[in-house]
């Protein structure tokens, strides 16, 4: 196992040791070891492990599915799932029979649906020739994305319903888009990982001419000749309905049963309590602690838990010479997704603002690369141009990039385009995390950003990435063109009438130029060598304020604050703005020498807790720097007591 998993064999003993002996034991597993083409075999490892040792049903104890997406469980009570009937019920003769009579169904399918990867392919060789997305950003979060797009353009009829009003999945060429609610504008329910529903009340009114999802395609059904099927008038007619299925022919041997709230009234659903389930017709009490499997009770013909055999680990596609590297994807703290509501935070998109590939240290030796240098990913299925960081939270010959940027957000870091279209035989989810890769230095001789009040578009040819902004919209560009052609490109980017302030310098290969309308700060645009890459923190602090003053306009080109203020770095804590510089500079001057003294110095990690791992390892980074400071001064005295003295 050590050897497999390249951890030390003490540490791995260790585990083995700690998982043998400690009862009350909880594995926590989520998308990295479900977005495997082995995952079903990974997930029943783990629960095979919790059945051979009584761990499973009592407090404390049990695998515990940490799902990658909101409402998850919800959605599978729905049968929001290609390989599900509604309520829990699968594709048996006798489940597709009881849906058909309880809903007067004179058509209901008959066998799994295509999921995801699959379905794409389908659309790709004309099989599917309609398609209805919903909440969902397919040509950015697929694999083989640009497969995905090219498959959507194909399509007789595509539609969408969103609440943005442009992505990379509208931008494939949807042919009518629907204005949907937003999350804050939706009436309904959603239900947690311990099986418990709890009332999702709007606190927003919905914009414009925006419904929730189920109004629209109420609305579509009814139009379509089946208005007597789909007569709901709110969300409780339809929570109504859906407890009242889950109890239809149950007896005690499906699962999901909330019976008892299938006649439920408006009033009583509106004031719904959180509730967990089973909650089965006639309870009305529950057992604050009730467990699914305290008493054995699996849901298997005799009631017994099956062990499932699984396969040796290995992965489907091997790395080779051009494709040394495993490309890991995944998620950052503070952005969801594919950032079409997250990436339009300021606050969200100060803490990683450009999409990055993290790198082994050994690994970017070897490439020749370093912490702040592009590089070019590439796969068989794609490439993209991301900045490196340099971490050994990364193993050696793996590389790790996000999966949140788009089109709509950067020039060359949608991550999907490069992941394979392996998939889990069972589940069909998508093998997103061990994709043979190469990586190389990709070189850039100046950077630099542009902010305006509006979003731009950069030139042609560009590396950029978008940021938000406190009342501005940023990008950050990498360009192997110099000042010259940059003082042509401002012109061209900013608007019309605008008054400019500049600054040149060809031999150190600075451009600088602020624009003016009317007296206010509507654009600015810094140049410089890759080496001094100009920092904006300065500049987008005059964005925020209506009026400049003379002051602050005098030394706007100098990228320095005429209040004299230094950049506070990345940032690390987005509740309370708190910066890497300033942490750092606490703990260098005494000021916290904890992560609880963090706290309490500077408030960072005091809300939320998000960014505490990460507060973990700058204390743990300062500690070693300065256990290495000490060792290097103790050796250099000891030097010095030892050399000869000479007159």
């Amino acid at each position: 196992t050590a050897r497999l998993t390249r951890l030390p064999q003490a540490d791995v003993a260790r585990f083995f040791d700690l998982f043998r002996s400690t009862p009350n034991t909880v594995t926590c597993f989520s998308q990295g070891v479900n977005q495997s083409a082995q995952g079903t075999d990974k997930v029943n490892a783990i629960i095979n492990c919790h059945l051979a040792t009584g761990r499973i049903g009592r407090r404390g104890q049990g695998p515990f599915s940490l799902t990658g997406q909101p409402n998850a469980m919800g959605g599978r009570e729905v049968g929001g799932l290609a390989n599900q009937l509604a309520a829990h019920m699968a594709f048996t003769s006798e489940d597709i029979d009881r849906v058909r009579r309880f809903w007067n169904a004179p058509r209901v399918a008959a066998r799994e649906g295509a999921k995801a990867v699959q379905m794409f392919d389908a659309i790709a060789r004309g099989r599917i020739k309609a398609l209805w997305v919903m909440a969902t950003n397919p040509a950015v979060s697929l694999p083989r994305a640009s497969h995905v797009r090219e498959a959507l353009k194909k399509l007789d009829l595509f539609v969408v319903s969103e609440n943005v009003l442009a992505n990379d999945t509208m931008n494939a060429g949807a042919h009518i888009l629907l204005p949907a609610a937003a999350w804050g504008e939706k009436d309904g329910t959603v239900t947690n990982s311990e099986r418990r529903i709890s009332r999702q009340r709007r606190f927003l009114p919905a914009a414009g001419e925006a419904q929730p999802d189920w109004w629209i395609v109420t609305q579509v059904a009814r139009r379509m000749g089946f208005a007597a099927a789909f007569a709901y008038g709110c969300a409780a007619d339809i929570f109504r309905e859906h407890a009242a299925l889950s109890a239809f022919e149950n007896g005690g041997r499906r699962d999901f049963d909330i019976g008892a709230l299938a006649a439920i009234g408006d009033d009583a659903f509106d004031a719904l309590d959180p509730v967990q389930w089973p909650l089965r017709a006639g309870e009305t009490v529950q057992h604050k602690d009730r467990r699914f499997f305290m008493r054995g009770g699996f849901y298997t013909a005799d009631r017994k838990a099956r062990f499932i055999a699984v396969e040796p680990p290995a992965p489907r596609v091997a790395t080779s010479k051009e494709f040394p590297f495993r490309l890991n994807t995944g998620r950052l703290r503070d952005q969801w997704h594919t950032m079409t509501r997250s990436g339009q935070s300021a606050r969200l998109g100060a803490h990683m603002p450009e999409p990055f590939v993290e790198v082994h240290p050994a690994d970017a030796k070897a490439m020749n690369l370093s912490d702040g240098d592009f590089a070019k990913v590439a796969t068989r299925w794609g490439s993209c141009v991301l900045k490196v960081t340099v971490t050994d939270r990364q193993q050696a010959g793996s590389l790790f990039a996000p999966i949140h940027w788009s089109n709509a957000t950067a020039s060359a870091a949608r991550i999907c385009d490069l992941v394979m279209p392996e998939t889990d035989r069972y589940s069909g989810q998508p093998d997103a995390k061990a994709t043979p890769a190469s990586i190389a230095p990709a070189a850039f001789a100046f950077r630099g950003f542009a902010l305006t009040r509006r979003p731009i578009r950069a030139p042609a040819g560009t590396w950029w990435a978008r940021v938000a902004v406190t009342r501005a919209s940023g990008l950050l560009l990498a360009t192997n063109d110099g000042p010259e052609i940059w003082r042509g490109h401002a012109r061209q980017m900013f608007c019309d009438g605008a008054e400019f302030a500049e600054y040149v310098d060809l031999q150190r290969g600075i451009y600088r130029t602020a624009a003016f309308v009317a007296g206010e700060l509507t654009g600015s645009l810094f140049i410089g060598p890759a080496g001094a890459a100009p920092q904006w923190d300065a500049v987008k602090a005059l964005f925020e304020v209506e009026t400049l003053a003379e002051e602050a306009r005098r030394v706007l080109l100098s990228g320095r604050s005429a209040d004299g203020l230094t950049s506070t770095g990345p940032i690390v804590c987005a509740c309370f703005s708190v910066g890497l510089a300033t942490i750092r500079a606490a703990i260098e001057t005494g000021a916290a020498a904890s992560v609880e003294g963090i706290g309490e110095a500077l408030r960072a990690g005091t809300n939320c807790g998000s960014c505490l791992p990460e507060l973990k390892r700058i204390v743990a980074d300062a500690g070693a720097g300065a256990a290495a400071a000490s060792s290097q001064a103790t050796s250099t005295a000891d030097r010095a007591r030892q050399a000869p003295v000479t007159s």
